[in-house]
């Protein structure tokens, strides 16, 4: 059986040079694609990893690079100073998105009509994004997502939306998932919100161990919320 096949894809946000890496299935496609959004420390092996379990399940995978230059922060300290000032300017982050997205369909092997989006914690806020600029785009996915809304003029959101949150995390406490879950009902968007209990932030994450400051690996919210997922972009990108 021919082998995943990965590069490295160079885009460009104005005069920001970003490092995508796309993981294509055997075939010669055209593949529906996934974007995947990294967390606060930047694009690492874990959205690549994700990339390529996505490319064994059909889909093109690009893990996307939203601070730049390939970045990555050591420790929390620098991880927040990459994510802060995304965080307080979401039309910045906005069109940092919007031109991943734009860069995801312009890949040889993708069909650019069949295109989704996920995104873990600051990655999952990321994909919601995407889907609240009004993009056209088939789907997206938060994992342990931020859903605090973007302050920014209200779009028709076009793509279906699946919140996949624990419901013990600390950062996002039920009233703002509820609050996101109004948020979605007067846009009139197809949301859903599945609420794993006993479950603290990253639980994807298995480096993910300091319950103290509400980050915990969880192996059964980890793979139900992959298999949501799954079933997710079965329905969207068929």
């Amino acid at each position: 059986m021919t082998e995943i096949r990965t590069r490295r894809v160079n885009y460009r946000d104005g005069q920001t040079e970003c490092f995508g890496h796309v993981a294509l299935p055997p075939g010669d496609g055209p593949f529906p694609v996934v974007l995947i959004n990294h967390a606060w420390a930047g694009q690492s092996d874990f959205e690549r990893d994700k990339a390529e379990a996505l490319a064994r399940l059909g889909y093109a995978g690009f893990a996307v690079d939203n601070y730049g230059g390939g970045r990555v922060g050591a420790n929390p300290e620098e991880n927040r100073a990459m994510m802060k000032p995304l965080i307080a300017d979401r039309a910045v982050l906005r069109q940092r998105l919007l031109s991943a997205l734009t860069a995801a369909r312009a890949i040889e092997e993708v069909d650019a009509s069949r295109v989704a989006a996920i995104g873990f914690c600051f990655g999952g806020l990321c994909a919601l994004d995407v889907a609240r600029s009004g993009a056209d785009l088939r789907g997206v996915v938060s994992f342990h997502g931020l859903l605090s809304p973007a302050g920014l003029s209200p779009q028709k959101i076009l793509a279906k939306v699946l919140v996949l949150h624990g419901y013990d995390d600390p950062s996002v406490p039920p009233e703002a998932a509820m609050a996101f879950a109004s948020e979605m009902s007067r846009v009139g968007a197809d949301w859903q919100l599945h609420a794993y209990g006993g479950t603290m932030h990253a639980f994807t994450n298995p480096l993910a161990n300091s319950p103290t400051s509400g980050l915990l690996y969880s192996e059964p919210a980890a793979r139900r919320s992959w298999q949501s997922m799954t079933t997710f972009l079965e329905e969207v990108l068929a």
